[in-house]
């Protein structure tokens, strides 16, 4: 009998179920959307760290530490970041508009502050990202069983997408924060214990740098080898995670603005603590197992070989539960918006409660069939992240921020920040090789700012001359 693979079906088939059971108290389009305005800080912080840690974070993470060592920290530490950024200065401000508006999206705010054309554009360009970051995380899920027991790609990602689709459709926000609460428990828990034995085991610190082919600066945490490596991932990854739609949206469920900046923060603060341990585990691969070509392998292999079997099985689960729990949360931006910013207001601006429920869950069972679909012609989890991480800060980071700390920019300047945002992502991604400083995420990024500010900066010249052409002589 495989002990792992019964664990961790077992575990699946048990999460589905404890989702479905929760979606019964989901009525309305609130509750599915916001849980109802009442998560509580330790809820906001669970489901937004269950979240936050899912394939890059632990098996991207793991196979970048594998490659260039301590400095794939920064993968997390970006994402952890981020999240104290939203903690502490987005997040309390988009609620209390949220809670004041009758907000249940990201695209509400987008659409009140700048118009409709706005929230219909980042609504579909983030739906193709959306789709493409959910493939990532299947595409470690499935990982995880191939090396269980060998299933073939198509299988195990069929397996993780079924399970997260059939729980996120029954209750949305509601079911997702309780599912992610123990998905939570499994996955610390199955890293605090795999990390320092998995360590111990292949010689420490010492057995790690004396492996064979060791870079020189394995034990370097300033080290990059480009955009997605180091300490520069900071620039791709944390304003992804400022400005998220799916963690803005987690954010807007909570009883108010105190259990926002105490959940995310939390959040934010376990996220930098947990951020070492995929990494050093990563890192012990290398000793035992020099030869992996497939980076997604890397974690699953170490679960699998470095420690006892009832060890193994539940590191594993712990990998499996992160992927997961994430691919809820991408579930959610996705149905939440294309129900609400695409269907409610421009198909049906008629549309009751439950009509925009319906379609919430219908877009909920699309998505998750395209996601699997797209995980499995997608090679690594890396090919998916970038997409999506790309497209979110070239389109949303600048109008989002710029809408909340300058009242005078308006539609005008959001379109151009989006258009330069999406037309220099395209330029690099199509005009250079895309290796060292040539990430188009971040250049798509700056592209974007340089729209904004141009076009903020022209519209108050153009108006200071009018002014001026209209005083009487």
């Amino acid at each position: 009998m495989n002990i792992p693979l019964v664990l961790v079906l077992t575990y699946t088939a048990g999460l589905t179920a404890f989702g479905v059971w929760i979606g019964r108290r989901v009525t309305g389009a609130s509750d599915f959307f916001v849980a109802g305005r009442s998560l509580t800080w330790p809820l906001v912080a669970g489901t937004v760290l269950a979240a936050n840690i899912g394939a890059g974070t632990t098996v991207g993470a793991g196979g970048l530490a594998y490659r260039d060592g301590i400095s794939a920290w920064w993968w997390n530490g970006s994402a952890g970041l981020g999240t104290l950024v939203l903690a502490f200065w987005v997040g309390p401000r988009l609620w209390a508009i949220a809670s004041s508006r009758g907000h249940l999206t990201l695209g509400d705010y987008l659409e009140e502050r700048y118009s409709g054309a706005v929230r219909g554009v980042v609504a579909l360009l983030l739906a193709v990202g959306t789709l493409a970051i959910l493939a990532g995380q299947l595409i470690a899920g499935a990982a995880v069983l191939e090396v269980i027991a060998g299933l073939p790609k198509w299988q195990g990602v069929a397996i993780g997408g079924v399970a997260m689709t059939l729980y996120f459709t029954a209750g949305g926000l509601l079911s997702s924060a309780w599912v992610n609460a123990v998905q939570l428990i499994v996955l610390l828990v199955g890293f605090l214990i795999a990390m320092p034995i998995a360590v111990s085991n292949v010689g420490g610190f010492a057995g790690i740098a004396a492996a064979p082919a060791v870079p020189a600066t394995y034990f370097d945490p300033l080290y990059s080898a480009g955009a997605f490596s180091g300490w520069t991932m900071i620039l791709l990854l944390g304003p992804g995670f400022v400005i998220s739609p799916g963690l803005v949206q987690k954010a807007f469920g909570a009883e108010s603005v105190r259990a926002v900046r105490i959940g995310l923060g939390a959040a934010g603060i376990a996220q930098l603590a947990f951020s070492f341990l995929p990494v050093l585990l990563g890192m012990a691969a290398r000793v035992h197992h020099p030869d992996l070509t497939n980076q997604n392998l890397v974690l699953p292999t170490v679960m699998m070989t470095e420690l006892p079997l009832w060890m193994g099985a539940l590191g594993l689960a712990a990998i499996f539960s992160a992927e997961v729990s994430t691919c809820d949360t991408i579930l959610f931006m996705l149905s939440t918006s294309l129900s609400r910013d695409v269907y409610q207001r421009f198909v049906n601006r008629a549309a009751s409660p439950d009509d925009v429920l319906r379609i919430a869950r219908i877009a909920a069972l699309t998505g998750g069939a395209a996601g699997m679909v797209l995980a499995i012609q997608l090679s690594t989890v890396a090919d998916a992240l970038r997409i999506f991480y790309s497209l979110l800060i070239a389109t949303l980071f600048v109008p989002v921020t710029g809408g909340l700390l300058w009242p005078r920019a308006g539609s005008r300047e959001a379109t151009v920040a989006i258009v330069g945002g999406i037309g220099t992502l395209l330029a690099v991604y199509f005009g250079t090789d895309r290796t060292g400083w040539w990430d188009p995420g971040t250049w798509g990024l700056i592209g974007s700012a340089v729209g904004f500010f141009a076009t903020m900066v022209l519209a108050r010249r153009a108006g200071k001359a009018n002014s001026s052409r209209s005083l009487p002589e």
